[in-house]
């Protein structure tokens, strides 16, 4: 709940900073921003893995590019969803939707939930046989008690 809770904040100050910062995206009071970035999290969170899914050829093709413009597009659902909340343009969302993001993943770095924690590190590995791939970077994630560590 505590995680929920956290994420939901994050999303709010990212929300509250890219309307401040993009010129094409305006909201009339601070309680419309609330409800925007609630209404921005649960569209990421039900709707975007299924568009992501019917548009995986699309997003293969382009890279991943495509991406862009599904955020893009969950951005300019939300404003249409959300009396208040405008968009002036459909480039205006998808400059929105990466400053969002970038902004979120910032802030999740900082205040974000510490419950995974992936432990990146130099090995050299020593083995019998002796080949070019003499040091390896390798990921580590330990299991204590219920949780990853």
């Amino acid at each position: 709940m505590k995680a929920i809770l956290l994420k939901l904040i994050v999303n709010i100050i990212s929300f509250y900073l890219v309307v401040k910062f993009i010129s094409g995206i305006q909201v009339d009071r601070w309680q419309t921003a609330v409800i925007a970035a609630v209404a921005l999290t649960l569209v990421n969170s039900i709707l975007k893995p299924v568009i992501i899914l019917f548009t995986l050829p699309l997003n293969i093709l382009s890279l991943g590019l495509f991406t862009f413009v599904i955020n893009g597009f969950m951005f300019y659902l939300v404003s249409n969803l959300v009396k208040g909340f405008t968009i002036t343009s459909f480039w205006s969302a998808i400059v929105g939707a990466f400053i969002f993001s970038i902004v979120s993943v910032i802030l999740n770095l900082f205040i974000g939930p510490r419950e995974s924690k992936v432990k990146f590190g130099f090995y050299t590995q020593n083995t019998p046989r002796q080949n070019k791939y003499k040091d390896v970077i390798d990921v580590e994630a330990t299991e204590e008690k219920g949780k990853i560590e």
